[in-house]
């Protein structure tokens, strides 16, 4: 397939581009576009037919929905049933990156919801995308842009390496400002089915009322059935054995200077300035007080981690407070619940991957 390429400008999209991408919506193409958290790769939510592709080209599970862009209230409450309050509301923090689940009203597919009776809905704060889906005159189901488990798309070029080829469009702009996907909160139980960078604080702010944070929003449990992206299946994950590192930042340096197999470490700048290992097999996420900064890295350092030729990474550990409790879903679900705290730990992981001649590793105690 021949993809064309459309570069558009963040900040003053041209009204010629966006109308070519808005046309191939309409025509039940598969557009890959920018968002504020993560690319999207998108179809024409009304058509189920349109809307299959994108499963096809990603490689995704038939019962994982998928959220559906708006770019006004009037569509949303087209497609979904939000009653008086939580529209007001709504109407006045959106365009955010904060997805909604509610009832569907039926007008678009069950193979878009996951076979649901409900909606998963958003308006992105992004002028492409807001343009895009206002021109096109249809909501946008749109998954994050990239092959399915995979870390997801932040850049251009990411989206380029995962899809030229394989969709009609690819829009190519700025970088993801926020870099995480949208917060999930389901409307009928006020829970958290996914974080975000709109946190728990800032729904509670919003809404009035106390959203509920429970293991599956921790990313430390799935679910049977998923009523949301990023709860049943396994995400994120990068093809290098990625382990997560939760133990205390001052022994970690100790456990690994005895390994000798090639690893790759991600983590904070003042973390990657301790570990005796060479510059190129260090990932920098940021600083450790500026948690935006770390979110909005972190998929482009799980993607570049495989370009190092590591036999396995590690990834540091962060709070579960605030924009941490996002970042920590994440983390969990790319590293497949792999975690150490300590020498023993480490050594486990690398015999149950079987990563080099794990009995040559003398790895240091943290004790």
């Amino acid at each position: 397939m021949r993809t064309r390429i459309l570069r558009i400008d963040a900040d003053k999209p041209q009204k010629e581009k966006i109308a070519q991408a808005a046309t191939a919506i309409r025509k039940g193409k598969v557009v890959v576009f920018p968002t504020e958290t993560v690319y999207g790769i998108g179809a024409n939510a009304l058509d189920a037919r349109a809307c299959r592709e994108i499963f096809r080209v990603k490689g995704r599970e038939g019962d994982n929905p998928l959220i559906v862009h708006v770019s006004d209230m009037e569509m949303a409450c087209g497609i979904g049933r939000i009653d008086g309050r939580n529209r007001k509301i709504l109407a006045r923090v959106w365009p955010a990156p904060l997805t909604v689940v509610v009832k569907s009203t039926g007008k678009v597919p069950r193979s878009v919801t996951g076979g649901l009776d409900t909606i998963a809905i958003r308006m992105p704060d992004n002028k492409v995308a807001l343009e895009l889906i206002g021109k096109a005159g249809v909501p946008i189901a749109a998954p994050s842009a990239n092959p399915s488990k995979m870390p997801s798309s932040t850049a251009f070029r990411h989206a380029l390496r995962y899809f030229k080829g394989k969709v009609d469009v690819i829009i190519g702009s700025k970088d993801s400002r926020l870099g995480l996907e949208s917060t999930v909160l389901d409307l009928r139980t006020f829970a958290i089915l996914r974080p975000g960078v709109f946190t728990k604080r800032d729904i509670e702010t919003a809404f009035g009322r106390k959203a509920r944070v429970d293991a599956v929003t921790k990313g430390e449990k799935g679910v049977t059935k998923a009523i949301s992206p990023g709860t049943k299946y396994r995400h994120y994950a990068p093809s290098t054995p990625l382990f997560m590192y939760t133990g205390r930042k001052s022994a970690l340096t100790g456990i690994l200077s005895g390994i000798r197999t090639r690893y790759a470490f991600i983590g904070t700048d003042e973390a990657c300035s301790m570990l005796p290992i060479g510059k190129g097999r260090k990932i920098q996420l940021g600083r450790r007080r500026d948690m935006g900064d770390i979110a909005r890295n972190l998929f482009d350092a799980l993607i570049r981690v495989d370009s190092i030729g590591a036999d396995f990474a590690v990834v540091e550990s962060f709070s579960d407070s605030g924009i941490g409790l996002a970042i920590m879903n994440r983390l969990r679900k790319a590293s497949s619940h792999s975690g150490f705290s300590d020498a023993k730990g480490l050594l486990i992981l690398l015999k149950r991957y079987g990563i080099g001649a794990h009995e040559d590793n003398k790895v240091q105690s943290s004790h």
